[in-house]
């Protein structure tokens, strides 16, 4: 089994970044602040003004070292990356079952099983764990999502239109986040979450899951890229110039258990609060500096945790769980799977 390797995040402005041998070195102001073999790393992500020498910029292609670029606030800007990997008879058959309704609504509908599931988990989650403090109001808003989120994912099973099943998605997501601030324990009036929106986020709780999106987005399309795919070509996602579609499709089962759960826990435990935040003229909501350190090495953390797959019975770090899929998803491509099996969290 692949072996989990880290993603190098660095946030400090200013920071310049150098080849020393086989090691990366972080230069602030002229002083070392860090230092980390390459060997250990997958991918190197930027946030703001970080600079990167030609010598490393190259060594990393050499070592398939993905360099991912964000804004400040996470949004992404670009990536610079080596040769094109994998198999080209692979990514030929991924365009022509996109293309194909036949191929392609199979492939939609397991997604969307792996999502619901894992967003029925999670709100059930909740009622277990607390349901006998929670508010009436907010235990039944819960109970009514689960219902409600079970009768879509049968659905799902009875449905063959590519639209139609896009549509159960859309209102899959609105009960969902529905009833999502029942899930948060915060007293702060600050983390009041009355239903998802961004570009940009107006609210602290739509920061945060933004934020971490836009994390495991980048998981995602690191997976489908190594394992050959092309992330740029989806099937739930149409495509799009500029829209890692097929990233964003994997990303879609991983939502509620690496994101929702993990920004809820960051509010619920109060590893985040509200002075964690800014708020911009134009009401853009953004993290700060610390709490974005503080997002990161959780979310590193969360990706160690180990898991039995359901599908393969194996035990492998959740961080893993996207490759696996990603692999899973080539070999029904090739036609060594009858289904791409979605990945259902327990």
């Amino acid at each position: 089994m692949r072996r989990l390797l880290n993603t190098l995040y660095v946030t400090s402005e200013g920071a310049w970044l150098k080849k020393d041998g086989a090691n990366i070195v972080m230069m602030i102001e002229s002083e070392e602040r860090g230092r980390i073999p390459a060997h250990m790393l997958e991918s190197l992500v930027c946030f703001g003004r970080v600079l990167v020498s030609p010598p490393l910029m190259a060594y990393c292609c050499e070592q398939a070292i993905a360099i991912s670029y964000f804004t400040p606030n996470g949004r992404f800007q670009a990536r610079v990356e080596g040769p094109v990997s994998g198999n080209v008879l692979l990514r030929r058959t991924q365009y022509r079952t996109t293309d194909d309704p036949k191929r392609c609504v199979p492939i939609i509908r397991h997604l969307l099983i792996g999502k619901i599931h894992n967003q029925r988990a999670v709100a059930r989650r909740q009622l277990r764990d607390r349901g006998d403090r929670l508010h009436d109001a907010d235990r039944r808003a819960l109970e009514s999502t689960v219902k409600r989120l079970e009768r879509i994912g049968a659905r799902l099973l009875e449905t063959y239109d590519a639209q139609v099943l896009r549509g159960l998605e859309g209102e899959a997501a609105q009960s969902y986040f529905g009833s999502f601030s029942a899930l948060i324990n915060s007293e702060e009036d600050e983390f009041v979450f009355s239903g998802r929106n961004r570009r940009p986020p107006r609210d602290r709780v739509n920061a945060l899951l933004s934020f971490l999106y836009t994390l495991l987005t980048h998981d995602c399309r690191s997976a489908l890229e190594q394992t050959g795919l092309d992330s740029a070509v989806g099937f739930l996602h149409r495509d799009r110039p500029g829209r890692p579609s097929l990233a964003l499709d994997l990303a879609e089962e991983f939502r509620p258990i690496l994101a929702d759960r993990l920004a809820l826990t960051l509010i619920n435990r109060h590893q985040i609060k509200a002075k964690d935040f800014s708020v911009a003229e134009s009401g853009a909501v953004l993290l700060t500096d610390d709490a974005r350190k503080t997002v990161l090495t959780t979310y590193q953390e969360r990706k160690r945790e180990e898991l039995t797959h359901p599908f393969l019975g194996e035990t492998a770090p959740l961080g893993l769980v996207p490759s696996l899929q990603a692999q899973l998803l080539a070999r029904h491509l090739r036609g060594d799977l009858d289904a791409y099996p979605p990945f259902i969290w327990q």
